[in-house]
């Protein structure tokens, strides 16, 4: 395959034909290198992590699932640096471009999935999505994405890195794609039920810029319209950079556990975001967990209220545009912490959301979501294709 995006690990060439009948044959797709590939290193966006792991024995359970399907498996796609990023940077092998808007970063961590998708070299992608590295790339390159219900789809054979927090997502170009892998993923139908209400989270709308709420006034207008009933919600009760300091906290302290072995017997070469990042993550205590933990149950709780078991949320994939390609470390570590702040919702309650590629600021892709209640992702899935 010619790869001018930069989407696909430069030095893996793995071809897996998928079975010769089944819901998705003739479908091509590619997985984030944090999937095992049977015979494959798994890289994870650094070479010392694929240096010191061996080759895998089978395929991971996602993989596998979109093989028995039909499916043709045709590379793996680079990530940010050990799944630690939302931009789409990786030092070692480059920045995809985002086809969609090629002077602006795609997005990641699944950065080579969505670009890969976004710039038609396949039909759709795996990635994963602890801290918004599905729902960030789908919103910056024009996809479909979802964040399924944490533990919906397993993640065996899957690189973790934050254990709660962790889930494996797919993107598509198309809502009869994206409906279609959603089907094999979930393994269940999507869902012809309508959510009795949506609700409009007025926060979430209010910290984004205005480029995204311009871009998003029509889309959310004609949302409601299909959908019945709306109300307007303000989601953090007037606390709701709460949300993502305590996400933040707690992913952190996972994925410093997670890799702090690694690190300790390796000494491995990091991107100084990549390196920043563990550091602040290994001065955390468990003491210093406690409340983040308490914040967490009180935040699904209030979302769960909210939705109970028939209404939806209504808010911006990401409240800012994908950042131009050569802004500076600095703006770029701003534009982080911009994203985390509503990506950090399904995340911190481990519920649903879909990215719906339906907004559009001068050229420039502007993602809009919802989040279902537990379990309700075929409902999603129904949406994304009745919206389409």
């Amino acid at each position: 395959m010619k790869d001018e995006l930069g989407a696909f690990v430069p030095h893996v060439d793995c071809v897996v034909q998928g079975a010769r009948t089944g819901p998705l044959a003739g479908l091509s797709f590619a997985a984030k290198d944090l999937f095992a590939v049977a015979g494959y290193r798994t890289g994870g966006g650094n070479p010392d992590w694929e240096r010191t792991h061996p080759p895998a024995r089978r395929h991971a359970w996602a993989v596998q699932a979109l093989l028995d399907a039909g499916a043709t498996l045709v590379g793996k796609t680079i990530t940010d640096e050990i799944s630690l990023g939302l931009i789409g940077r990786n030092q070692f092998y480059g920045t995809p471009i985002n086809p969609k808007a090629p002077d602006r970063v795609p997005g990641g961590s699944s950065s080579g999935s969505a670009a890969a998708v976004a710039g038609g070299l396949v039909d759709t992608a795996l990635g994963t999505d602890s801290g918004g590295s599905v729902r960030t790339p789908a919103s910056f390159c024009g996809l479909y994405g979802l964040r399924p219900t944490h533990g919906r789809i397993p993640v065996e054979g899957m690189d973790t890195q934050s254990p709660t927090f962790d889930t494996c997502g797919w993107l598509a170009a198309d809502a009869e794609t994206f409906v279609r892998v959603g089907e094999v993923l979930l393994q269940a139908k999507a869902s012809e039920v309508r959510p009795a209400e949506l609700l409009i989270a007025t926060d979430c709308f209010g910290i984004a810029v205005p480029e995204v709420q311009s871009a998003l006034a029509t889309v959310v207008e004609r949302l409601s319209g299909a959908s019945g009933q709306r109300r307007e919600v303000e989601l953090g009760e007037g606390d709701l950079p709460a949300w993502w300091e305590n996400q933040r906290k707690l992913q952190m302290g996972e994925f410093g556990k997670t890799f702090r072995p690694w690190v300790e017997r390796v000494v491995p070469r990091f991107s100084i975001e990549v390196g920043r990042s563990l550091t602040l993550a290994s001065l955390l205590t468990e003491d210093e967990l406690e409340g983040p933990k308490a914040f967490r149950a009180k935040a699904r709780a209030r979302l769960e209220g909210l939705l109970g078991a028939d209404k939806v949320l209504c808010l911006p994939t990401t409240p800012i545009l994908p950042p131009l390609r050569n802004e500076s470390f600095t703006q770029l570590t701003t534009a982080v912490g911009r994203i985390i702040e509503l990506t950090c919702i399904a995340g911190l309650t481990g519920l649903p959301q879909v990215n719906l590629p339906l907004g559009n600021y001068r050229g420039i892709p502007v993602g809009l979501s919802l989040i279902g209640w537990r379990g309700s992702d075929e409902v999603l899935l129904g949406l994304a294709k009745a919206l389409a």
